[in-house]
């Protein structure tokens, strides 16, 4: 693998491919389409070099899956990002709602050297800004650490933030300001005849919430108890 000219472009169709997984979506080709915002010819070509590179393979109708060398190259892109988000948040201060996007730029400048000396300095125990860990989790794994989406709480339930969407710059920066973010308190008050629902946020301010939007937010239901697996 390290004789292969491992480009920025590819690097980041890899790295797509391990999050819409864990994100819980088929992948083909449309998927990284939208998820790259990038043209259908476009994903056409970078799949075909993937899959001669021995990237990813090409399972029954058209399942994009990662090998176990593009999955390395995604796992060190993921964690270098990782990394970049906690060090622009943690040492820098800047807002949680805009690291993702600068980590996106950061994460392929990084040599190996500059991750270690991050990895010795954050440390990898602590989550990211947006509530992620060093390693995707799956809906599956949320849902076995009790966790589960904001969209399903009941009326009159509590919670506690504990992850949101990072890919959504305009999402985060909405959520910000409704005072939605990891490790806010949330009682859901109502659930609305136009797909809304009314929040009350850490405790004092009540806002309305779609639905969708709702779907990318994790939570803590109080009274139990987020366990590893």
């Amino acid at each position: 693998m390290d004789s292969l000219q491992i480009t920025i472009s590819k690097e980041n169709y890899l790295k797509a491919i391990a999050e819409a997984e864990a994100d819980g979506e088929f992948v083909i080709a449309a998927t990284l389409s939208r998820w790259l915002n990038v043209s259908a010819p476009a994903v056409t070509m970078a799949i075909r070099r993937l899959k001669r590179d021995g990237c990813i393979s090409v399972e029954a109708e058209g399942q994009i899956c990662l090998t176990p060398a593009g999955r390395e190259i995604a796992n060190r892109l993921l964690r270098r990002h990782y990394l970049i988000e906690r060090m622009l948040a943690e040492v820098f201060g800047m807002e949680w709602y805009k690291v993702h996007d600068e980590a996106e730029q950061l994460e392929h400048a990084v040599s190996a050297d500059f991750e270690k000396k991050l990895a010795e300095k954050l440390g990898a125990e602590a989550d990211c800004p947006h509530g992620h860990g060093l390693l995707l989790e799956t809906q599956q794994h949320r849902r076995a650490r009790g966790l589960a989406p904001l969209d399903e709480l009941a009326i009159g339930e509590q919670a506690v933030v504990v992850s949101v969407f990072e890919r959504d710059r305009k999402l985060l920066e909405f959520l910000d300001g409704l005072g939605i973010r990891p490790a806010a308190p949330l009682e859901l008050l109502a659930r609305n005849y136009d797909e809304t629902m009314t929040l009350r946020v850490a405790g004092q301010r009540e806002v309305p919430l779609g639905l969708a939007a709702a779907g990318r937010v994790w939570v803590q239901r109080n009274g139990t108890s987020a366990t590893a697996v």
